[in-house]
């Protein structure tokens, strides 16, 4: 009822920056005044920097009266901990391609690429990786003939793979 807009605001939450923590006006969405039927309202922001964020609306009335949502965590940036391994790009390549992975917790990871007959041609990483992290790994395959290429992610016990082409 009687509803002039919303002011949607944030505010940095933990995020290490040299930002003071206080609540900041970041847009506005038009209201629909008094209506008896429900209405959809939506606003999009474009986040610089990953973090956490606590979002919340400042609902006002025509009358200038106004009262606070409930505030909203976001993690903006965020890796979800999951094993995955990414297709390269570009996909076909020539010669040089970036291949990007993920994993679910701190440990050893390997990452290998092997041809089309199961032999080894490279070894892109081997060592410790982090969780919530996108690791990426450049294969240069300039001293290899044209053809189809492997991917292979080890990590756990577990391994995940992807086709590649390389055109020269």
């Amino acid at each position: 009822m009687n509803n002039a807009g919303f002011d949607v605001e944030r505010k940095s939450v933990n995020n290490h920056q040299s930002t003071i923590n206080s609540w900041a006006k970041i847009g506005f969405v038009v209201g629909h005044g008094t209506t008896n039927t429900p209405q959809q309202y939506s606003f999009t922001e474009n986040v610089e920097s990953a973090g956490t964020y606590s979002y919340r609306l400042k609902q006002i009335d025509h009358n200038g009266a106004f009262v606070y949502s409930q505030e909203v965590n976001v993690a903006v940036g965020s890796v979800p901990n999951v094993l995955a391994l990414g297709q390269n790009y570009p996909n076909p390549f020539n010669p040089s391609t970036n291949i990007q992975f993920t994993v679910p917790s701190d440990g050893r990871s390997v990452l290998k690429v092997y041809n089309t007959l199961g032999q080894e041609v490279a070894t892109l990483f081997d060592g410790v990786t982090t969780a919530g992290a996108i690791h990426q790994v450049e294969f240069n395959a300039s001293n290899l003939a044209s053809g189809t290429y492997f991917s292979r992610l080890e990590y756990g016990g577990k391994a995940e793979m992807k086709k590649m082409i390389l055109l020269k």
